[in-house]
C-alpha cells in the first residue's frame, strides 16, 4: 500500500457491521446502515490551525500565527466517526475510507 495521508486524514478498514441481530435474523446488504466504524491503516501527520481575527491580541497584527496540531490517532486503533464524514477510496483492490481526524468520534480500547 503506497498511500500516505496528508494534512489530518486517516486512512481506515471498514469494520463490517453484524450480519445478523440479536433475535437471529439475517440483515440483507441493502437493510445495513453506512458504516460508523474503523481501524486506522495510515494517518496524517497533523494540520496547521490559523488563529482567527478576533483572537488577535492586537488589532494592527494583520499577520495570523498558524499552529501546527499533530494527529492523536494512531494505526491499529478502532476508532467511531461521523455517518456521512467518510470518503471511499480504491487502495490497490480494496475498498479504503478516508475520514478527517475532527470527524472521529471515539476510539475503541
Amino acid at each position: 500500500m503506497n498511500v500516505k495521508p496528508l494534512h489530518d486524514w486517516a486512512l481506515l478498514k471498514e469494520v463490517e457491521s453484524e450480519e445478523k441481530t440479536g433475535g437471529g435474523l439475517f440483515i440483507p446488504d441493502s437493510a445495513k446502515e453506512k458504516p460508523q466504524k474503523g481501524i486506522v491503516e495510515r494517518v496524517g501527520p497533523g494540520r496547521y490551525e490559523q488563529d482567527e481575527p478576533w483572537k488577535r491580541k492586537k488589532k494592527k497584527d494583520k499577520k495570523a500565527e498558524k499552529k501546527f496540531i499533530p494527529t492523536e490517532v494512531k494505526p491499529g486503533q478502532t476508532v467511531l466517526f461521523e455517518r456521512y464524514a467518510a470518503k471511499k477510496v480504491r487502495v490497490g483492490n480494496q475498498d479504503m475510507l478516508m475520514v478527517r481526524e475532527k470527524n472521529m468520534l471515539a476510539v475503541f480500547e
